[in-house]
């Protein structure tokens, strides 16, 4: 099947080489929306690349969410994920997460909504959404094979590391746990291209615990 993964982020720069065709895409800010989904900050862009790498035939969204600075309100944030579900998405990518329990009650409902619809939502651990039943949580262990995760006590592990800049050491490149869901995000859409909405947990978890 083919694969929509959308990314909620500083946008995408869909002429970067690393990225290809981005389907589409829109912007949530504070006054409203527009179609303008083009990344200004590199981050967004950066993070669809690791997952275009995984999966060079999924469908990459721009669901633009940050705009002079990796931030955003909670009500931004919700209106870029409900998007997310009414447009069909199958792998939503965030690496925004908040600890402020009080947003617990929505992202709950969210995630409720998510999972009737197949959708899956990777995200940080140790922050809400991730940390909910329904996400998909992950960590960054610098351990881990690029091409892999890692499944241990209910957490994915995944490396830290986007792909490799020729002649420059990995520590002095972009890395931390945007990187890490980016590689699970990649990864879990890949294992969905092969068995579906239905299957793709279940498989994705397997080869992870091997």
């Amino acid at each position: 099947m083919r694969v929509r993964v959308a990314i909620l982020d500083s946008g995408i720069n869909p002429d970067h080489p690393h990225v290809g065709r981005v389907m589409g895409g829109i912007f949530f800010h504070t006054k409203g929306e527009s179609p303008d989904f083009v990344d200004r900050l590199g981050h967004g862009t950066a993070v669809a690349g690791v997952i275009r790498e995984k999966t060079p035939a999924a469908e990459l969204y721009a669901v633009r969410i940050f705009d002079s600075r990796l931030a955003a309100n909670i009500e931004t944030l919700m209106r870029g994920l409900d998007w997310c579900l009414v447009h069909g998405i199958h792998v939503v990518n965030l690496s925004v997460g908040t600890a402020n329990e009080q947003h617990r009650p929505r992202f709950e409902d969210f995630l409720h909504r998510a999972r009737s619809q197949e959708v899956f939502v990777v995200s940080a651990a140790n922050m809400l959404p991730g940390m909910l039943e329904g996400a998909i949580g992950v960590d960054s262990d610098p351990e881990c094979d690029r091409d892999t995760c890692k499944f241990r006590d209910g957490i994915f592990l995944a490396s830290p590391y986007p792909r490799s800049i020729p002649g420059v050491p990995k520590e002095y490149n972009l890395h931390g746990i945007s990187f890490a869901i980016a590689n699970c995000s990649g990864l879990l859409a890949r294992a969905m291209e092969s068995y579906g909405p239905a299957d793709a947990y279940r498989e994705f978890v397997a080869r992870a615990e091997r």
